[in-house]
Parts: C-alpha cells; sequence; structure tokens
C-alpha cells in the first residue's frame, strides 16, 4: 500500500484541502441519496449497466458501496482505510472486468453533479467555492491514481496467470510410461517458449526419474535455425540430467531444411514418426514391443 503522507505530498494536499473539502462535505453529504439516484438513471442506457447492475440486489450493494466512497471523500479523512478502500475499489473493477473507461466517465458525471449543485449554493462565495473546487480536484486525482494503480496490478496479475496457464497448456509433459517422458510441441517455437520447455522438461524429468523423454516435433510450424538450436538446447539439457532425449516427428521437408541449414545434428537422436520413438524409448529402458 502507498504511504499516506507520501501521496499527500505528492498530490501537493495541505491540511487546507482537507478543510476546505469537509466543508464542501457538510452539504454534499446530505444529498448522496439524490446524487446516487441521479448518476444511476444516467448509468441505465449504457452498456455497463445491463451487463453488471441487472439484478437487483447487487444493484442496491452498488448504490450503498457508492454512497459510502463518497461520504468517505467528502469526510477527507485520508488514512490507511480511506486507501485501501480505493484500492479494494481499483482491483474490483479489473477483477469483475468493468473498464477503466467507465470507471473515468461516473467519476466525471458524479463530479459534474456534485458542481452543479454546489455552484448554485456559492453565488455569493464563488471565490471559496472556486478554492474548495481546486482542493477537491486535487483529492480526486489522488484517488484515481489509487484506483489505476490497483486496477492495473489486477490486471497483471490477471495477465500473469492467464500466461501461466497458457504455458502448462502449450507444454504438456507426458508419463507414458515408467521412466518414458513424451512433449508434443505445436505451433511457433520462440526463445521465450523454448525457455518455458526446457524449465518444465527439466523440472518433469527430475520429478520422474525418467530416462527417456521424446519431443515430437511434427506440429511445428516452422523449423529454422533458431527453433533447431533451441531444440538441441533442450535434447543436451535433457542428457546433463541423465535422460536421453528422442526428436520424433522429422518430415521430409523439416530433415531437408536442417540439412541446408548446416545444424550439427550429430547429438540428435531422431526417428520420422512417434512410433518409432515409442519404439525406440521402450528399447532403451529394457522392454520390448512383441507382435501377437
Amino acid at each position: 500500500m502507498a504511504n499516506v503522507a507520501s501521496l499527500l505530498d505528492v498530490y501537493e494536499i495541505t491540511p487546507e484541502d482537507l478543510v476546505l473539502i469537509s466543508q464542501l462535505g457538510e452539504r454534499v453529504i446530505p444529498i448522496l441519496d439524490d446524487y446516487v439516484e441521479a448518476f444511476y438513471t444516467w448509468l441505465e442506457p449504457q452498456p455497463e449497466f445491463s451487463q453488471f447492475f441487472l439484478d437487483n440486489d447487487r444493484l442496491q450493494r452498488v448504490k450503498n458501496a457508492q454512497k459510502n466512497y463518497w461520504h468517505q471523500t467528502f469526510l477527507a479523512k485520508i488514512d490507511d482505510e480511506y486507501l485501501a478502500s480505493r484500492e479494494y475499489l481499483g482491483a474490483h473493477h479489473a477483477k469483475i472486468g468493468l473498464s477503466l473507461t467507465s470507471y473515468f466517465a461516473g467519476m466525471s458525471k458524479s463530479l459534474n453533479f456534485f458542481q452543479t449543485v454546489l455552484e448554485a449554493e456559492n453565488e455569493k462565495d464563488l471565490a471559496i467555492y472556486q478554492q474548495q473546487q481546486v482542493s477537491l480536484a486535487k483529492l480526486v486525482h489522488l484517488e484515481t491514481a489509487v484506483v489505476v494503480e490497483a486496477y492495473t496490478n489486477m490486471t497483471q496479475q490477471k495477465i500473469e496467470q492467464q500466461s501461466r496457464t497458457l504455458i502448462e497448456m502449450s507444454t504438456p509433459v507426458t508419463s507414458i510410461w515408467k521412466g518414458v517422458l513424451m512433449l508434443p510441441i505445436v505451433g511457433i517455437l520462440d526463445s521465450k517458449r523454448a525457455q518455458d520447455l526446457m524449465h518444465t522438461v527439466l523440472a518433469k524429468i527430475s520429478d520422474t526419474r525418467a530416462k527417456v523423454i521424446i519431443l515430437d516435433i511434427s506440429g511445428v510450424a516452422v523449423v529454422d535455425t533458431a527453433v533447431a538450436n533451441h531444440i538441441i538446447k533442450i535434447t543436451k539439457a535433457s542428457k546433463l540430467m541423465g535422460c536421453d532425449c528422442i526428436v520424433s516427428g522429422l518430415s521430409p521437408a523439416i530433415a531437408q531444411t536442417i540439412v541446408e541449414l548446416g545444424i550439427d545434428i550429430d547429438s540428435l537422436e531422431t526417428t520420422s514418426t512417434l512410433s518409432n520413438a515409442l519404439q525406440t524409448s521402450l528399447t532403451t529402458i529394457g522392454l520390448k514391443i512383441v507382435a501377437e
């Protein structure tokens, strides 16, 4: 959580500003029910309303939370609890998929409502009212920064979790026999994915104490120098772990490409089909396939 004092300093919010905001609060807090009804009347035609607020119980909870949000703002008591509530709001918006665009539009609508109501009440004290608005703007900027940072952090966590899930899905190292692993590689093999593959393969070898792993590359879209080098690195790393590596699925086109690229394949054990690789791997661990 950000430090309260440092945030107040960054946004140049002084004790005088907080007093001015609390003075506004004396007039705003009594009309928050009117504000909430006006806000959701505005929101109802928006796409977000039908997406998130059709359930009456949820809608009432959100209305109460929004009223409490602005009540807390206009109390102008900026402490750890206040910041935690703003961080929760940002993280929750990201969690349910409510966009920052919607948040900014809602903030703009809210400020316009307060400005319109209070402006009419302050015709005689316009100078003081303007000072109060400046102070409120500073606090809203602080709140927005906290909300956006929490929103961004939660979104990043979701992306990282999705990436980990995709990595796990794209590196399905399977134990097909005791001591024998198989990894089908499908799609594009770039440096990042190759590193993830190596990490997954070595971890699986360590966990299972496998003696052979089959890398099936029949589903690799393109085999160039980089891809071939990635495969060679995986096979060498597996060998260092005491596990032989068989590369299967070499089509005539892939074999020709590797030869034309001049890649050293002396350390590679290859087969053209997965069935041949399976037969070789079983032989390596002392088993034999016998036809009936």
